[in-house]
């Protein structure tokens, strides 16, 4: 497995054990909200992307797997009442904020919220047929590796680049222009210290920083609201420990508001590694010098650099202490181990420490596998860096024949697997 596996599938809210249905959430309301999306696609009709990007839509209860289209599958599986198709999801079906193919049909999956919240819905709607749209037209990516983002210069010239997006999307005039410049000097800096993951990069930024930004745009109120949105989602990701699995959701959108404001034609999009950054220079007449890290140095000083290290210091010592406590719990205590073989992952970039050379630290995490379906709600799982092994914490374990749960985890277990006892408690799955 040279790249990791790419399914950045997020506002992930299954469940392995079959529970109550979600109160609020009926085939009425289903309907509710497929005409509301509907309105919405209507409204745009291809005008951002050249058709209408409304069509098979599931709603999906991660409690009780219960589902809700808007059409039949092909096979059969799903029973039709008032224009509403219900059903149940397999268990062994991932619940994904992505394309899902289901009896023959590929519908946009959107996973619901514990409680009703129509912003959160409607945007998850879009944000899947969007995806949707992506896999229609061949570009959705197999494959992205976005990991020397935990690298440090990687994330200082990161951080400039947003602060310096942030002035830009914010201002008019010279003022942006020139802060354009600027993000696009330290991102030619970042990118002259990591050739090799430029294509990447652009990948990331195309399937779900386009997604973002198209979610956004067609689910509020103008050119102010878009901007409100997408610098929050920036406050949100700019916490996070790790850059790796989320700067590229917000990272193209940013590029896209940029690119929107000059109404620019995004349907020229027609590659998995368009480079929207490369786009704006093009729209906004922008001139880097020839080698951006000879000046991106002294840019820097203008958008802080010195609170930029301080921030960076305070993390690297916040990780050497989790370390230690990793350390501790994954290598000194019971642990069940897996090893990965073509692993899907759900989880939010929100979640996830990364930990150097122990790996990344998913706080929640949805894994399925030829073993079985691992679901993470507290606690924690350690993965590998070359994403091989899974571990979790052995504590208050529980083993019910195809059935494993710990403290803050269940798995379920595909027939042909088994739990084996090795030493000091820990176990590993293997087949039988």
């Amino acid at each position: 497995m040279r790249k990791a596996v790419f399914i950045f599938a997020l506002l992930i809210i299954v469940s392995c054990k079959h529970e109550q249905n979600t109160s609020w959430f009926n085939a009425a309301k289903a309907g509710e909200y497929f005409s509301i999306v509907r309105e919405i696609c209507d409204s745009d009709n291809g005008k951002l992307w050249g058709e209408n990007l409304f069509g098979p839509v599931m709603y999906v209860d991660g409690r009780s797997r219960t589902l809700y289209a808007n059409v039949p599958d092909k096979e059969g599986l799903l029973r039709e009442r008032d224009g509403v198709y219900s059903g149940i999801l397999p268990k062994e079906r991932i619940i994904t904020n992505n394309v899902i193919e289901f009896g023959g049909v590929k519908y946009a999956m959107v996973p619901l919220p514990e409680n009703e919240d129509r912003y959160r819905i409607v945007t998850r709607t879009v944000h899947s047929l969007f995806h949707s749209f992506q896999d229609r037209h061949d570009l959705k990516p197999s494959t992205i590796s976005t990991r020397h983002l935990n690298e440090k210069n990687a994330r200082l010239y990161l951080k400039l680049e947003w602060k310096a997006l942030t002035n830009a999307i914010k201002s008019s005039g010279e003022p942006r222009n020139q802060a354009i410049r600027d993000a696009l000097v330290f991102r030619g800096a970042r990118r002259e210290l990591f050739p090799t993951a430029i294509t990447d990069e652009n990948k990331f930024e195309n399937f779900e920083g386009l997604t973002t930004f198209t979610y956004i745009k067609l689910c509020t109120s103008g050119p102010d609201e878009i901007r409100t949105r997408i610098l929050e989602y920036l406050d949100r990701i700019y916490q996070n420990n790790s850059y790796a699995f989320g700067y590229g959701f917000v990272n193209g959108a940013l590029y896209a508001t940029l690119l929107n404001d000059k109404d620019f034609d995004f349907r020229q999009i027609r590659t998995q590694d368009f480079d929207l950054g490369k786009a704006v220079l093009d729209a906004y007449g922008v001139t880097l010098p020839a080698v951006c890290r000879d000046v991106a140095g002294s840019l820097a000083f203008n958008y802080d650099i010195q609170a930029i290290r301080a921030e960076e210091s305070e993390r690297d010592a916040m990780i050497n202490e989790y370390t230690r406590r990793i350390v501790a719990t994954y290598n000194e205590k019971p642990v069940v181990t897996i090893t990965m073989e073509s692993p899907n992952f759900s989880f939010e970039p929100e979640d996830i420490d990364y930990l150097d050379t122990l790996g990344t630290l998913y706080q929640k995490l949805r894994v399925s596998d030829n073993w079985g379906k691992l679901a993470v709600d507290k606690g924690g799982a350690l993965i590998t860096n070359d994403l091989r092994t899974l571990r979790v914490s052995a504590k208050d374990l529980l083993i019910e024949r195809n059935h494993i749960s710990g403290d803050g985890w269940h798995l379920v277990l595909n027939d042909g697997w088994k739990s084996i006892q090795t030493e000091n408690g820990s176990y590993t799955i293997s087949r039988q």
